[in-house]
């Protein structure tokens, strides 16, 4: 039985990592993205198609099932409620390898803003936090670059 994995972008604020991370997400057989908070969608409020997402996504934005949610709480109910494993990626002092990651369930995988990351009190409601160890000098990686590290790594891909 093939597991569900899904994104949960939670207020990613550039419209070329959102691209990007479709891209990715494609290349990875993702089953869903959920896009939250600030994050730019596809489909402006109007209806009509980004084409700063689009120029990233290179049509990945129209294969990979998404749905907006103002806020991340109801959704992560919904998850658990699912029977969804919760894995952030984040650093925190709580955090393990993200290369020490078995998902055996389906899972979505939360990644955060560009500026603040993921706040305290969702890290909380997790049941994994995994982090990249950096070897230098900057303390993380761009967020698309970080999901497809992550991705690769985590789904064998």
């Amino acid at each position: 039985m093939k597991k569900d994995i899904v994104l949960i972008l939670n207020n990613i604020r550039s419209t070329h990592n959102v691209g990007a991370i479709f891209r990715t997400a494609d290349a990875c057989g993702i089953s869903k993205m959920y896009l939250v908070g600030t994050t730019p969608t596809p489909i402006d409020r109007f209806g009509r198609e980004r084409k700063d997402v689009a120029k990233t996504a290179l049509g990945a934005e129209k294969t990979i099932p998404w749905e907006y949610f103002e806020n991340i709480n109801p959704l992560l109910t919904k998850l658990k409620k699912e029977k969804f494993t919760i894995l952030a990626i984040e650093q925190s002092k709580n955090s393990v390898d993200y290369k020490k990651v078995q998902l055996k369930n389906n899972s979505a995988i939360i990644l955060g803003s560009e500026v603040t990351g993921i706040p305290e009190d969702i890290l909380e409601k997790c049941d994994i936090v995994a982090e990249i160890p950096m070897m230098g000098e900057k303390e993380s990686l761009n967020v698309s670059v970080a999901t497809g590290v992550v991705l690769f790594r985590i789904l064998g891909v």
